[in-house]
């Protein structure tokens, strides 16, 4: 279990919601940013949404844009980790992978890291937090940050609603082979997915099995799928998983065809919102309360009232008594 932070204090988690654009630079910036803010006021895991290393205005222009994992971006992402004492996780990377000579097609990654290459290690003292015992000194980091686990997107979003939205993600991306078990982190066992594996509570639960007390959804929803679903199908998973969900987001006008629907929010396992992102680019903050969590958990014990014997059965016991 990852160590707890200072006495009285529980884990301090942030979460963004940015507007990003084709222009990596700005949104280097803007991200940037919003993840030394939250280190000021004492976050130890910052959460940044899909896309927000760039958002293409076509194809092409995403894959031109793309990077590897030891590429330049991220390079400068791990020393950000390290300059503030702060874990990233950083939802929907490009990433051109080791095929990428072959296949000319990108992998939508969520990579996670830690500062320094370290284990978990407390959150950092929350600025205006007064008392004895509060402050905790951070440790001289030499190393830049680490990358700790890295998920690539399983369920690709190709979906048209007509009139309105159509999205071929499968047509320049390559689908992830596995779920990412989940990782020891200051704030709890966080399990890695990206926007549209949202509607998929296969993964969720596969993440609770293995242990998960935090399910993360970077994303990029639309505006008519947002405003529709968004809200609920986190909540959802929450319910269902028992874990605290954290949702960056996308939020505004990325370019002149695509706007994001944004509402970047925290649901705790009760499935109620805790934290929620404001209209236009910013953090929200919730607290990780992991006690809170195994108590809902021992009052309602779904996890083990599952029958995994019966489920996938269903197609095949309808057609033995047909026979």
């Amino acid at each position: 279990r990852a160590m707890s932070g200072p006495p009285g204090l529980k884990p301090l988690v942030a979460v963004g919601q940015v507007t990003s654009t084709p222009d990596k630079e700005l949104n280097f910036a803007a991200c940037a940013g919003l993840v030394r803010e939250a280190a000021r006021r004492g976050a130890c895991l910052v959460f940044l949404p899909e896309g927000f290393d760039y958002i293409g205005s076509d194809t092409a222009q995403t894959l031109s844009l793309a990077e590897g994992l030891d590429g330049d971006l991220m390079g400068r992402y791990a020393e950000l980790a390290r300059d503030c004492g702060v874990w990233l996780s950083l939802g929907g990377f490009h990433e051109r992978g080791r095929d990428w000579p072959t296949t000319q097609r990108i992998y939508n990654c969520h990579a996670l890291l830690d500062p320094a290459g370290e284990s978990p290690r407390p959150c950092p003292a929350r600025l205006g937090v007064p008392g004895p015992g509060r402050h905790l000194p951070r440790r001289t980091l030499l190393s830049p940050g680490h990358l700790v686990a890295a998920y690539r997107k399983t369920h690709l979003c190709d979906v048209e609603l007509e009139g309105r939205v159509t999205m071929k993600e499968s047509s320049f991306t390559n689908p992830g082979t596995e779920i990412v078990p989940p990782v020891s982190t200051p704030a709890g066992k966080l399990g890695l997915s990206i926007c549209y594996d949202l509607r998929f509570p296969e993964i969720s639960l596969a993440l609770r099995r293995a242990g998960a007390e935090i399910l993360t959804y970077p994303s990029a929803f639309t505006v008519p799928t947002g405003s529709a679903h968004w809200e609920v199908l986190l909540r959802a998973r929450a319910i269902e998983s028992q874990c605290y969900v954290v949702a960056a987001a996308q939020t505004g006008k990325n370019h002149e065809r695509r706007t994001s629907y944004g509402h970047a929010l925290v649901v705790d396992p009760w499935g109620a919102v805790v934290a929620q992102c404001r209209e236009g680019p910013g953090l929200c903050y919730a607290e990780i309360d992991l006690d809170y969590l195994h108590r809902i958990r021992r009052e309602i014990p779904v996890h083990g009232h599952r029958r995994p014997d019966l489920y996938g059965t269903v197609a095949a016991a309808t057609a033995a008594g047909l026979a």
